[in-house]
């Protein structure tokens, strides 16, 4: 799991490629929950707490890109 500093030292490209690494992740530990033991299902919730930070991040950068911009609306 990454630390928030990490996370906003990279780029957007980084981010969303990072969203759908952990995402596919999240897929195959539910799989694995439902079809036999899950080792630690504990896994399930960092990774979704994983997903809210990344996204997170990429909403607040895009709030700062959109009131950067002259004439955008508040």
């Amino acid at each position: 799991m990454s630390k928030p500093a990490e996370l906003r030292d990279q780029t957007d490209e980084q981010l969303e490629l990072l969203v759908k690494e952990v995402q596919h992740n999240l897929f195959r530990l539910r799989l694995q929950s439902e079809t036999e033991r899950l080792e630690a299902p504990s896994e399930i919730v960092k990774a979704k707490r994983e997903i809210a930070r990344v996204k997170t991040i990429l909403r607040l950068r895009q709030i700062e890109r959109e009131q950067s911009v002259p004439g955008a609306t508040p």
